[in-house]
């Protein structure tokens, strides 16, 4: 089994020389981490992945783990009916995952339950993924740019086919459109859009595609209607598939595609190029003329390669080879979202309405703030600051589009997923790190707007009993409201606003957010030592549960989770929770038990923070490491399962990320890292001395000594806690922990 496994995880080596060489794509394709294994560009648009979430009863048997399908890809499933183009990583609701090619030979099958294929011989590595097509003897090769794919078939003898899905894919809308141009070139588009089921959010994607080879033959293809009743109106699809060969119109309908035939000889190459856009049909040819001119498959692999190790590259570590894999892979993950949206001449799709924008920098999308603000974005900051800067002025663009920050956006619409105000921690947190070069006075209008509209309010539809009661009340609460979770999100909004107020001078408007941001303790039921959901009359919800929404199943006052799992998400205020919980001592007991009885999930965002917070009790701060340590070892690992769940854009593997470091941000709004054993002996961050003055941070781990708590040492100087601040760390320099 272990021969099998590395079977499929080695890679060839001969494009990898910098730290790209460590990442194993494969990780998080199992245990619903949602990652997928196809080749990726950093932050692009594009991206190809094998597609084999479809028609597992092809086998004879239901795949493992075909219930849920928010993923192109499932490492148990073996049955592949495509390779998508554009794709998400680490998301919970089924979403793209569309433009399917698929390579075939022999008799010409359109129907894609048929022509589907099981596979081996597979491997990836950053910017590339292989493998072998069982059926046909087809050798499938990817790579990809920011805004366009490269797909190389190596057929057989005899007669081949390269078949355009537009019907297959995870979004919840259907709807496509294509052109057959030329032998050697398809266009088109496809709808996407109802992200979790929102109706709200609808919008095409537009491609051009392009053949190495002129096709002997072609044409397009429709699933056709079948009436079962013409006097009762209704009709029912069976799996007629009408063929209109050497069609040259354009074709439209829910289930369409176009074949182009060809005549091989034995070990003959196809390759397929195609651009996408959200703006046009023009833009994508565009995009396809300006990135991919020609057909060079090594060199647009390389290219890949060359862009994922000067981002890696700027984290260099000593260690095992199997943390090495862990970390990289953690830092590849975390840079695929958000992704660039624009075209290469600045075109974008306006958020929120109709129309189209222009920009001269990278304009991003795919902004899973409840997930992300915790700590992918101050990773970013940390790590990138660059890229933070350009999705710091995307979000505020979306503001003056649409009126409102981002919440869970995607392609230019917002989704609404999720509760709380998450764009304003991000945008707080990263000017205070000292990312500034962004419009500032409107984003703080924004968050102000968030902050404090009653009525119709995008962000905090839970505004008005907000500001009458201090909290969001439990009456009315639909089984996804989560009033304690909202109005903790809330606090933490308004803490990270009152931060920024005090940065920006705005005194009356910091201790206004600040005293709003302190009435987590009206939740605060000492009885039971929980936040617990409140009606408006201020009356506790009885009967009470804590351990009710252990496995997801609704709990009035929570979402995605218990009390136990919302018991200490008031980061901003930690110190003042150990005081509501009677001390230090049982707030270690309670800390303790969270984790001993089974109600810490790793799975999930609220308690992610919690290993950390032993670092606020002198003399316990060697529990952190403990905790961490062990964390890493129960739900990370080499292997496809090897996330906890879903990756939530990054966000399981930004946590990985800094957890190996030794480093860990307590909250958004607060510069404080938390400091605690690291994985590897010496870790190296080289920094942006565009943003901070340092030109290295290198953190070593010490020899142990004979104490209960964490020790650490910055440029030669004892620290007193077991804390260092970001303006600390970024002015560069040695930090031992032992």
């Amino acid at each position: 089994m272990k021969t099998l496994l590395l079977s499929l995880l080695l890679v060839s080596s001969s494009a990898l020389a910098g730290n790209s060489q460590y990442v194993n794509p494969f990780i998080g394709t199992s245990n619903f981490g949602a990652t997928h294994p196809g080749a990726q560009y950093p932050n692009a648009l594009a991206s190809l992945s094998p597609f084999n979430v479809a028609f597992g009863d092809a086998l004879n048997k239901f795949e493992k783990d075909a219930a849920w399908n928010s993923r192109v890809y499932i490492h148990e499933n073996r049955y592949l009916t495509g390779f998508s183009h554009l794709n998400l990583s680490g998301v919970g609701c089924p979403e793209a995952g569309v433009m399917l090619l698929m390579p075939t030979t022999g008799k010409l099958n359109l129907n894609a339950r048929e022509y589907g294929s099981t596979y081996s011989d597979e491997q990836a590595s950053p910017g590339y993924y292989t493998s072998q097509l069982d059926k046909y003897q087809v050798k499938a090769e990817l790579t990809s740019t920011l805004r366009t794919g490269l797909s190389r078939f190596t057929f057989p003898a005899g007669q081949s086919h390269i078949l355009l899905n537009l019907g297959l894919g995870l979004t919840n809308e259907t709807g496509a459109s294509l052109k057959v141009v030329s032998e050697r070139e398809v266009e088109g588009s496809r709808m996407l859009g109802t992200f979790c089921y929102n109706p709200e959010d609808v919008r095409p994607v537009y491609f051009v595609a392009r053949f190495s080879k002129a096709a002997a033959e072609f044409g397009a293809w429709k699933k056709m209607p079948k009436y079962q009743n013409v006097e009762a109106d209704w009709i029912s699809y069976n799996d007629s598939i009408k063929p209109y060969a050497g069609y040259r119109q354009t074709l439209s309908g829910d289930d369409i595609g176009a074949w182009f035939s060809f005549n091989t000889e034995a070990h003959e190459a196809i390759e397929v190029k195609l651009g996408i856009s959200f703006v046009s049909i023009e833009n994508a040819r565009a995009n396809l003329d300006a990135e991919q001119p020609g057909f060079d498959f090594a060199k647009t692999r390389q290219a890949a390669v060359n862009a994922w190790d000067k981002l890696l590259d700027r984290v260099e570590v000593e260690g095992t080879e199997t943390n090495k894999t862990l970390f990289y892979t953690a830092l590849y993950h975390s840079l695929i979202h958000p992704n660039i949206l624009q075209d290469v001449n600045g075109d974008y799709p306006l958020m929120g309405q109709q129309g189209v924008g222009n920009s001269k920098q990278n304009r991003y999308t795919i902004y899973s703030l409840w997930d992300t603000n915790r700590n992918l974005h101050p990773l970013l900051s940390l790590l990138y600051p660059e890229l933070q800067s350009d999705m710091l002025n995307s979000a505020v663009a979306m503001a003056k589009e649409s009126g409102w920050l981002p919440k869970w956006e995607l392609y230019g619409m917002e989704t609404q997923v999720m509760v709380g105000d998450p764009a304003t921690p991000m945008l707080a947190d990263s000017y205070l790190r000292g990312i500034r070069d962004f419009d500032i006075q409107s984003a703080y209008q924004a968050m102000i707007r968030a902050a404090e509209q009653r009525q119709h309010n995008l962000l905090r539809p839970e505004n008005n009993d907000y500001l009458d009661l201090g909290y969001v009340p439990v009456d009315d609460e639909g089984p996804y409201d989560g009033s304690v979770s909202t109005s903790l999100e809330y606090y933490l909004a308004d803490f990270n606003l009152s931060q920024l107020a005090g940065a920006l001078g705005k005194t009356a408007d910091q201790q206004k957010y600040l005293s709003r941001a302190m009435n987590y303790r009206k939740l605060f039921d000492a009885s039971t030592g929980m936040l617990r959901p409140k009606n408006r009359q201020g009356q506790w919800l009885t009967p009470y549960d804590p351990e009710l929404g252990r496995n997801f199943e609704p709990a009035p006052g929570y979402i995605e989770g218990n009390a136990w799992n919302y018991r200490f998400y008031v980061p901003h205020d930690t110190p003042g929770l150990i005081n509501l919980l009677g001390g230090e001592s049982a707030f270690v007991q309670e800390l303790d038990a969270t984790f001993e009885t089974g109600n810490f999930d790793m799975a999930n965002e609220p308690d992610i923070t919690y290993p950390f917070l032993y670092n606020y009790v002198a003399g316990q701060s060697a529990r952190t490491s403990l905790r961490a340590s062990e964390l890493i070892a129960s739900h990370y690992g080499n292997h496809p399962a090897g996330l906890p769940g879903n990756d939530d854009t990054g966000t399981m593997s930004a946590w990985l990320a800094f957890a190996m470091m030794g480093i860990y941000p307590v909250s958004p709004g607060l510069m404080d890292y938390a400091l605690f054993n690291p994985s590897f002996d010496k870790v190296t961050l080289k920094l942006n001395q565009d943003y901070y003055p340092g030109k290295t941070l290198v953190i070593e781990k010490g020899k142990p000594k004979a104490r209960s708590d964490t020790q650490a040492e910055f440029n030669q100087g004892p620290l007193a806690r077991p804390f260092l601040s970001h303006q600390s760390l970024v002015q560069g320099g040695h930090l031992i922990i032992q």
